[in-house]
């Protein structure tokens, strides 16, 4: 099942690959893996997809930056991978999105990945790491993980220069007499740290003294525009829409306003506004670029990385982060809007272990049979189900990430009752098969991919900005309404008064629950959606609504990943999964 992948030592059976001690099962971790793999040069990947050697910046062998093809006749299918709320059993929506691309190339379609970059943040927190798992991995795994081609740190540098040189010309005489208690744009960092949510600035005569706030570099207005910028002048001219504040009347001022803003941060983002080309295990290519979360951000990769892969493949396998009342809800109100494009199908993962923890099951047990917690837990699968049916109208198949502990029994109700609402669902084995246990899933989703829908959306944006925020909070959410903190209130007035109504909402909250309580989860009723903030994100072009005790800035747990992840006297990495 899912979990690091055994071997039994010197013997055969449906596992691919070990490590031998004593005949003992051994397991075989995710970097393991990876580092075993033998890779295509990053050349023979792009050719796959038509791109030849004057079309790429090469970053070593196996990783590239590559241009985004003009529009034009060809436009692939697009498939979007999302999930049930996630639970801490895991659910693998980034592994059955590899696995679903590899099946896909494996039935003789011409197929690219379209993903999100990890943030350090996860990857040395809760997660490990963020590329896949078992035998469904875009790789190299480790540099994918860590820093990459420096996309992330340059989204850090363009926001934190703003940052700088706001503070600075507040400091040099305030000529566009910024009120400093009223300063909307924060300081950011790829790495989760709750010491900084909090912070002082300028003390001891350095500036002039102020509180400030640090973010997560995933939720920073910054990596929202790289994502959702068509081109540099799209990208300069979003930057110069940040709203750093208010100024001492009241009126926003823009980093288009601060002298030198835009042109310096543009520069920084230069290189970071290119897609990367990478691979999975099986060869597949793979362009990742963008990190937003979609808890307290957008949580999709970039609209350039979509549209290269719609152009380059005939099929565009993308995911959206979290459960489909976040990540899948953005991709399709907001996204899908400023982009132009739609899914020719949804993809929803879930697995029968977290819908037993949806359904009361203790964790201790999850392998064990327990079909009335399974029972209990399907409504949140069935409310995903009715929200991209009946709201957004799109084809739907359920992918069930198998564990080697789903019962017969367990399979069977799944595969019944999902049947029951018009839908498919296929249990896959791509952690342990790759895409051969992808195959099954991959039909079904071209199969879906063929029939004909047109995408609807939750709100129209010339509703006012409440009921917006109300058509998510009811119609995707189940909540019987919206509660609102003065502050959230005073901020929705002073946007729609100053023009900036129109624009899609972002709602941050809580990844486990389709309510902003963590801890009710299956499928809510009755509960109320609590606003505490709302925040105009003039350059990105969307309304940040911050529900429940929801943060942009997360901190670390009490056992953090970064306790196991090491590098030997090799130099060799460990502990990344």
């Amino acid at each position: 099942g899912n979990g690091p992948v055994l071997r039994r030592a010197g013997g055969q059976g449906p596992f691919r690959a070990g490590r031998s001690q004593g005949g003992l099962l051994i397991m075989l971790s995710d970097i393991e893996i990876a580092e075993s793999a033998k890779l295509k040069d990053i050349r023979e990947v792009a050719k796959e997809l038509g791109i030849g050697e004057d079309g790429l910046e090469l970053y070593g062998r196996y990783k590239a930056k590559i241009a985004v093809p003009p529009a034009g006749d060809r436009q692939g299918k697009l498939i979007l991978v999302t999930a049930i709320n996630p639970t801490a059993s895991g659910e693998g929506k980034t592994t059955v999105s590899i696995g679903l691309a590899d099946g896909l190339r494996r039935i003789g379609k011409k197929v690219c990945l379209a993903l999100r970059e990890p943030s350090l943040g996860p990857v040395f927190g809760i997660k490990g790491g963020a590329a896949g798992g078992g035998y469904a991995q875009i790789v190299p795994m480790s540099d994918i993980n860590l820093h990459f081609t420096g996309d992330m740190h340059a989204i850090t540098s363009a926001n934190n220069l703003l940052c700088a040189l706001v503070d600075n010309h507040i400091f040099r005489g305030n000529e566009l007499r910024i009120d400093a208690n009223n300063i909307f744009f924060h300081r950011c960092m790829d790495m989760n740290d709750r010491s900084l949510i909090n912070i002082t600035v300028g003390q001891k005569g350095r500036g002039v003294e102020r509180e400030d706030h640090f973010d997560i570099t995933a939720a920073s207005e910054v990596m929202a525009i790289l994502c959702l910028a068509r081109d540099y002048r799209d990208l300069k001219e979003r930057l110069g829409g940040i709203i750093v504040g208010l100024n001492t009347d009241g009126e926003y001022v823009f980093a288009r306003d601060i002298p030198g803003a835009v042109g310096s941060m543009a520069v920084l983002l230069k290189d970071a506004m290119q897609p990367n080309l990478v691979q999975t295990l099986e060869g597949t290519p793979a362009v990742v670029h963008g990190g937003p979360f979609a808890n307290i951000a957008h949580g999709c990769n970039s609209i350039r990385a979509t549209y290269a892969a719609m152009r380059l493949a005939d099929y565009a396998v993308t995911e959206a982060g979290f459960g489909a009342d976040l990540g899948a809800e953005k991709f399709l109100d907001a996204k899908c809007r400023i982009a132009g494009i739609q899914p020719d199908a949804v993809v929803l993962v879930a697995t029968v272990k977290a819908l037993k923890l949806h359904g009361g099951a203790d964790k201790a047990t999850l392998s064990e049979e327990n079909l009335p917690a399974l029972a209990g837990g399907m409504p949140n699968l069935f409310k995903h189900i009715e929200n991209m049916q009946q709201v957004y109208q799109k084809p739907v198949v359920v992918a069930m990430n198998r564990f080697a502990s789903d019962t017969p029994a367990e399979i069977k109700y799944v595969i019944d009752e999902v049947e029951k609402r018009g839908v498919q669902a296929v249990f896959t084995d791509v952690f342990t098969q790759g895409g051969k246990g992808g195959e099954e899933l991959a039909r079904a989703v071209a199969a879906a991919c063929d029939i004909p829908s047109e995408l609807h959306y939750a709100y129209e944006l010339d509703m006012p900005v409440r009921d917006k925020i109300e058509a998510v909070a009811t119609r995707i959410y189940g909540a019987d309404g919206v509660d609102y903190e003065s502050a959230a209130a005073e901020s929705i007035a002073r946007i729609e008064k100053k023009g900036f109504g129109g624009l899609p909402v972002i709602i941050a909250k809580t990844q486990y629950s389709l309510s902003d309580d963590e801890k009710l989860l299956a499928r809510p009723t009755g509960f109320r959606i609590k606003v505490r903030d709302v925040i105009l994100k003039g350059g990105a072009g969307f309304i940040v609504v911050v529900a429940g005790k929801i943060m942009l800035m997360p901190g670390l747990s009490k056992h953090p990943s970064a306790e196991h992840i090491f590098l030997d006297d090799e130099g060799n990495i460990h502990g990344l999964s």
